[in-house]
């Protein structure tokens, strides 16, 4: 992985990803005690970030190869971003998503006219059933975050915020990044390495899936405990890549935790003071700012999904 695959998946992006903006309010400013600058991607295609990677990897293929299908395994927000790649090249798409996987989600990546396979998470490996889906349907295996060309195409997220920080005056900043397997985290992390060297990455995670986290501070992939029980379900997972913990371990700072309450009153914030609507998982990292877990005078915080059940948003508008 390079900043040279970054700005390929770049130049591939252009002109169906969409650029999100840095968004600010002198009401999280307050909150937060610091400067607050927020990255949308909520109001990405599909509702997340996950969209960049899945077309990046699409596009990447032999046409040959891609018109036999994609195949992909997800909580939603990764299956939505393949399925909607697929349906834009005309192409099939398989989508493996745990059973408990919220209704939009489940719903919206079969609006995109993908085949959707559930299995229990708790008992089911969705790596074995991806990838022997894969060997008999001879589709292209679309891995959520330990693909090169996924983490490349997540990474134009960092070359945007280099841009458009440094329009702001911004060289230095905490970037915090909700992080699941981080492939969003290593591509930001890979984009500022080489753009604004100023600027810190930082992976946040829900309390209790602190994977990255410990696996940053041991050196060695560490393992959760167990695969479900939080709302944040867009980022739980097992453990961090194989590709991706490499990556941040050599461009990212320590990890960062919140709890299930914390991200709550980030969303309703970010409903409040932005006008948008984050899912937990996408809210982890506002969360962190604004509970007083980041120390420098700027804070870029991504919020990477918007895509939440209504009865889980309601809980987060009544902490308000």
């Amino acid at each position: 992985m390079n900043i040279d695959m970054i700005r390929a998946a770049r130049s591939r992006l252009s002109g169906h990803a969409r650029v999100t903006p840095l968004l600010s309010s002198p009401f999280l400013d307050e909150l937060a005690g610091r400067r607050i600058l927020v990255k949308p991607e909520c109001l990405q295609h599909t509702g997340s970030f996950k969209y960049r990677g899945a077309r990046n990897a699409l596009a990447a293929l032999e046409p040959e190869t891609r018109a036999r299908g994609a195949i992909a395994f997800s909580s939603g927000n990764h299956a939505q971003g393949v399925a909607l790649a697929a349906r834009e090249f005309g192409v099939p798409a398989v989508i493996v998503m745990p059973a408990d996987a919220p209704v939009l989600k489940l719903a919206n990546t079969r609006g995109f006219g993908a085949e959707v396979v559930t299995f229990d998470r708790a008992t089911e490996d969705r790596d074995e059933i991806g990838e022997r889906l894969s060997r008999e349907r001879g589709l292209s295996l679309v891995k959520p975050f330990d693909e090169p060309e996924v983490i490349a195409g997540q990474g134009t997220v960092g070359l945007e915020i280099a841009e458009q920080a440094a329009d702001l005056g911004v060289t230095r900043a905490q970037v915090v990044v909700p992080c699941g397997g981080g492939g969003l985290t290593s591509g930001i992390a890979l984009a500022l390495a080489d753009t604004a060297p100023g600027m810190t990455v930082h992976p946040v995670e829900p309390e209790g899936f602190d994977d990255v986290s410990r696996s940053l501070a041991s050196g060695r992939h560490e393992v959760n405990s167990r695969l479900s029980g939080n709302i944040c379900d867009a980022i739980i997972t097992p453990s961090p890549g194989k590709l991706t913990l490499p990556i941040m371990s050599a461009h990212c700072g320590p990890g960062i935790t919140v709890t299930e309450d914390e991200a709550l009153k980030a969303m309703a914030q970010a409903f409040l003071r932005l006008k948008i609507v984050l899912e937990p998982g996408g809210a982890v990292a506002l969360a962190a700012a604004l509970s007083g877990k980041c120390e420098s005078e700027t804070v870029i915080a991504v919020a990477s999904g918007g895509n939440v059940d209504p009865t889980i948003f309601a809980q987060a508008m009544a902490t308000l």
